[in-house]
Formats: C-alpha cells, structure tokens, sequence
C-alpha cells in the first residue's frame, strides 16, 4: 500500500481529513516496551492544531485512543493500533472545490486518478491531518530509542529567508529537549521571533511562507544501513517525502557540497576518547548508506501552504474554462513549525527499523558500541 512503510516495523496510515477520524497501524513494536502515556501525548501537543496565531485555528484534542497493542501501557507484540478522532472539520468549506482545483493541492490529480468519488474534504487521504496519527507512532519510536542512548530532534532551521543557527557538530539529548519545550521549534528565540513576524506579515497579505527543518540523530550505532538502494539515506528519505508538504530532503551538506571542493566537503579522520570520529559532518553521518556513528544530520524543505486568501488562476472541470479561486476555510499562513516533531517522528520510526532489522527483534541482546562516538576500537574485529 502506498500508505505504509517500513520493513520488519510496518506503519501503516489510515482516515480523511474530515472523515470521521485518522489512525495509524504499526505491527513490528517488540514486546514488552513500556509507554509513558503522558510523554507521548506532550509530543503530539507540539503538533497539534490550534495552539497560537501562527497556526490554523482548527481545533483538534489529537488524544490517541489505543484499540490494541497496549496492555497496562506496555506493548504486548500485537500490532498496535491508534485512532484519533476528527471534531473540528468544516466540510462545508470544500463544496465547490469539486469542480475548481485548488493549486499547489492534490484536488487535481485525486480527481484524474478516483474521479469524483475522490475525497478533497481538507486534502482528504492527502492532509497534513494524517500526521497527527504518524505522530503516535513516532512518539512510540522515540521512547523505544531514548532507552537505549539513541536520540531524535529537530528544529526550524528557516522561514522564508529568517535562519535559525544550524545544529553544532555534536548536538546532544539536552538540547533536543529544550528546543521542545519551547513553544516555537528554534535554537535561537531572536531568529524565532524574527520568523514569527515574518509569518504575521505574510498572513495579512493573505498570503503563506514555507520553511525548512533540520533533524539530527544521535547515538546510532557505526555500521547501521546497507550500501545504494538500502542505505540510511535511502530509507529515511523515502519515508520523510511522504510528509505532505515536503519537497525536498538533503543529508549532512547536501547540495552545498556540489559547490565544494574535495578538500573540503571530505570530512577528516581522527581519533577521540578512543573512538573513531570525524572533524567535520558534512557527509550527514552516513557514508556509503552506512552509518558512521557521527550525528545523522538530515535537512527537510517544506513548500508554503498552497491554501492562501489572495486570488488564484484554476480551471472549471465542467465547463473546461479558466476561473479565478478564492479559498474559504482555516489554514496555517505557514505549516513548517508544526511539522518538526513530525520529522522527528518519521526519522525515529526509520532508524528503529534499521536497527530492527539488524540487531534482531530482542532489544535486550542489542550491543551498539560507539554510540554516537563512531566505531570503538577495531573495525575489522568483533
């Protein structure tokens, strides 16, 4: 299905924005992996509509409700499954897109592919509202990870052309957290406040900004992911391109390495605390799609929200014409910040089945020396 991913950790995504809820599938959870409750439903918040000016004002209590998986909140090894109920839709709204496309939506092509039983309530199958449910597993992933040393965080790096300071070379579990309980996703409050009236402004122009996330991944073990087609890379951004929205993902340097010189885009050999490590990032801790146990550094360009108030070109369907559009509804003027915690999310769900299928199911046999530290001791040696 197209909705799902994974490989020995299936996920799989179901609902409609205005359907009458979202939910999620996840079959792979190991046994016996204890859910803080509490925990999980403060990394949803994050996410969750409502919350400020800056966000649409949809409200939705985004509380998961387990349907199995779970016993005394600790997973049984059943497949687990969440359902989180919609109460805040207006389908109203979305009467005569049936006919007019909206652009930069998936109207159009859900039209060509389902014809008219295709549901464009919110986006339908294709809203950002079926993050909410990813969420719910990620935030799963996350704790599973932290346990044994593995840690996932993001920030918004950038909106519009306001920058965040970049993540240092060796981020850490603290500063992960602190970026989280902060109300707007950044390293700096002076770029963040800078970013927030960049989308003020924006927003009373009746217009939407994008932005872009950085995450990072610390703790994986030297050696994690396989060469092309399986690599660390791979995998994670086929996952994290099934964000809607997101329309562009690069790893360590990314493109800044196509304008570098050899000399300097290679990141430099050395040894630290007995342990290989390397000067410099730039290959995003992963090389040959295998990691180095240097930070995964992964960046994430999300498109402006393509619903606006200003006047946009489209087509009647029926009477093949062109139309002018305008857009009735609640949307964000910018949805960036609130998908950090969804590329957490994604990026926590991905190595967990990495290390699922490497490791083996049995987390209490798992030995991942060099967490974080590159490879301890010697790499051609058990």
């Amino acid at each position: 299905m197209s909705s799902e991913f994974g490989k020995l950790l299936r996920v799989s995504v179901f609902g409609q924005s205005h359907g009458d809820a979202v939910g999620v599938l996840v079959d792979g959870f190991p046994a016996g992996e204890a859910v803080d409750l509490p925990a999980l439903q403060a990394f949803l918040n994050r996410r969750r509509p409502g919350k400020d000016p800056l966000s649409t004002p949809r409200q939705e209590r985004d509380e998961p409700r387990f349907l199995s998986g779970l016993v005394g909140g600790v997973t049984c090894g059943a497949p687990l499954c969440a359902v989180m109920e919609n109460t805040g839709q207006y389908s109203g709204d979305y009467a005569v897109l049936a006919d007019t496309p909206r652009p930069g939506h998936a109207d159009y092509t859900a039209r060509v592919k389902w014809g008219a039983c295709a549901d464009l309530r919110g986006g339908g199958h294709s809203s950002g509202r079926l993050t909410a449910p990813l969420c719910v597993a990620g935030g799963i992933a996350l704790q599973i990870l932290a346990r044994r040393g593995i840690f996932v965080g993001a920030h918004l790096a950038s909106v519009g052309a306001e920058q965040d300071t970049a993540f240092p070379l060796l981020p850490d579990a603290a500063l992960f957290a602190a970026v989280a309980a902060k109300d707007f996703p950044v390293l700096s409050d002076e770029a963040g406040a800078r970013m927030r009236a960049a989308i003020a402004h924006t927003r009373e122009e009746g217009d939407s900004l994008g932005g872009i996330i950085e995450c990072a991944a610390v703790g994986l073990p030297a050696g994690l992911g396989s060469p092309m087609f399986g690599g660390v890379e791979n995998r994670l951004a086929a996952a994290l391109f099934g964000i809607p929205a997101v329309k562009g993902v690069e790893f360590g340097a990314g493109f800044a390495a196509a304008r570098s010189c050899g000399s300097e885009n290679n990141d430099a050999f050395t040894i630290r605390d007995g342990a290989i490590v390397t000067k410099t990032n730039h290959a995003g801790g992963s090389l040959g799609g295998i990691a180095t146990g240097m930070p995964v550094v992964l960046r994430v360009a999300v498109k402006p929200t393509p619903s606006i108030a200003k006047p946009q070109q489209t087509v009647s369907l029926s009477t093949r014409e062109d139309t002018e559009l305008r857009i009735r509804g609640r949307h964000d003027p910018c949805i960036a910040h609130r998908a950090v915690p969804v590329v957490e999310a994604i990026t926590a769900l991905v190595v967990l089945d990495l290390l699922l299928e490497q490791y083996g199911t049995d987390l209490k046999s798992w030995k991942l020396e060099g967490n974080g530290h590159g490879i301890i001791g010697d790499p051609g040696k058990d």
